[in-house]
């Protein structure tokens, strides 16, 4: 007799046994199908393929670019067996509905602090309902440390990887294959870096920043880390739209300056006095405050968020976005997809420049981790949300940005004469 079947948290056939008919199709989770119906696989890049134990089956696991696939490791049958073929099709998840990714590890009295490794726990989004969510996971059990710690290095890089825009600025995707490239062939771009201080307190390392609508957006999107990241961010861009208020503050930025220009100026021992003089200040209501050391060329805005910005002239591009209509703001939004020019607009400012220090006027409208509307009016604690390279960085007081003028070498070409002007 066959063994029976541990009923699993996810399975397109949940409750049957291996001789039964698989359940109506109504019956299945959405975040799985038959092999039938699944997105084309056969143009995809597989990045891992190794064996994994899923409800107690044995599986030969495919991880591509887009999904998670796997299919039990089959005995050798009769030929023609088609009930047995029928219950052993491929399955799948799409990585855009894994939203988490932890090691599954069993824990004794003895052991406090790393108990025994079982395996991988994947986090799903599944799709009740038409507008509703339910998250679910699955395990991949194998209690080999090398073999779990490549598989889980991989999925955690692919749910980082939407806002990966260092690769895209440098290799024009984000693709494994060209990266490897780049290394095979001693590609070797410098590259500025951004340092974020506050109140003389070094924050983080970072190559791009947005305060103001950017790191609303991002702190309403971590609330809901349970959506796949696709959708927590199409939900998180919509209700900060739909609650769009401008931040009060002052902005201090020191004009970049040609290093040619720079170097006379030395030479003529004036330097430091025109560095003093040189230093700007704007003070007013503001939606959106961006600052980008590298172009962030990204899915959204293929010419880059920062389209005129170099990878290493040691320069950051500010952009500001003035308190206008919603309207008016969500048009500047939709050009970065587009070929238009997104600065072309009355209430947008830029800037090229190599320090900036942005000060909120007061913390009237910090923001609160507890509350699901994100920023809100608070006591004294509140904080600012920053979107630093897509981490949320928390800070309740003036960011100090720098920019250092080719801190790294990393393995890739500039992209500038792909950048459409």
């Amino acid at each position: 007799m066959p063994r029976g079947r541990r009923g699993g948290r996810v399975s397109a056939l949940e409750g049957c046994r291996e001789e039964e008919a698989p359940p109506a199709a109504d019956a299945v989770p959405s975040v799985l199908w038959a092999s039938g119906q699944q997105p084309e696989s056969a143009a995809e890049l597989i990045l891992l393929r190794g064996i994994f134990e899923i409800r107690r089956d044995s599986c030969d696991v495919v991880l591509s670019e887009r999904a998670l696939r796997w299919q039990p490791i089959q005995p050798e049958r009769p030929t023609g067996d088609s009930k047995y073929n029928f219950l052993h099709k491929e399955e799948f998840i799409e990585l855009k509905d894994i939203f988490s990714v932890k090691l599954k590890r069993r824990y004794s009295v003895k052991q406090q602090r790393s108990g025994t490794l079982l395996g991988i726990t994947l986090f799903i989004c599944l799709k009740k309902e038409q507008n509703k969510l339910k998250d679910s996971t699955l395990d991949l059990i194998n209690l080999s440390e090398d073999h779990c710690d490549v598989w889980f290095r991989q999925f955690k890089k692919i749910l980082a990887g939407s806002t990966n825009v260092l690769a895209h600025s440098l290799h024009g995707i984000s693709h494994v294959v060209t990266a490897t490239l780049h290394i095979i062939m001693g590609h070797v771009q410098p590259v500025d870096v951004c340092t974020f201080s506050t109140t003389g307190k070094f924050l983080r390392f970072g190559f791009s920043a947005m305060f103001g609508f950017g790191g609303r957006a991002l702190a309403l999107a971590e609330e809901h880390r349970w959506m796949s990241p696709n959708q927590r961010m199409d939900f998180a861009v919509i209700k900060a739209l739909a609650k769009l208020k401008p931040e009060e503050c002052e902005i201090s930025f020191l004009p970049f300056n040609d290093p040619q220009d720079r170097e006379e100026r030395r030479a003529q021992g004036s330097l430091k006095s025109d560095c003093n003089d040189q230093w700007q200040m704007i003070q007013g209501q503001f939606l959106n405050v961006s600052i980008m050391a590298i172009p962030c060329l990204c899915s959204v805005a293929p010419r880059g968020l920062a389209p005129n910005t170099r990878l290493n002239d040691g320069s950051m591009a500010l952009i500001i976005s003035r308190n206008t209509s919603r309207p008016e703001f969500i048009k500047h939004l939709k050009r970065y997809a587009s070929v238009k020019n997104q600065f072309n607009f009355p209430f947008v400012e830029t800037y090229t420049v190599e320090e900036v220090k942005v000060h909120p006027r007061s913390n009237s409208s910090g923001h609160n981790p507890e509350e699901e509307d994100g920023p809100h009016e608070t006591a004294t604690g509140s904080s600012f949300p920053w979107n630093v390279d897509g981490d949320l960085m928390e800070v309740a007081s003036e960011v100090h940005v720098r920019v250092h003028p080719r801190l790294i070498n990393l393995y890739g070409k500039s992209m500038e004469e792909t950048i459409p002007k």
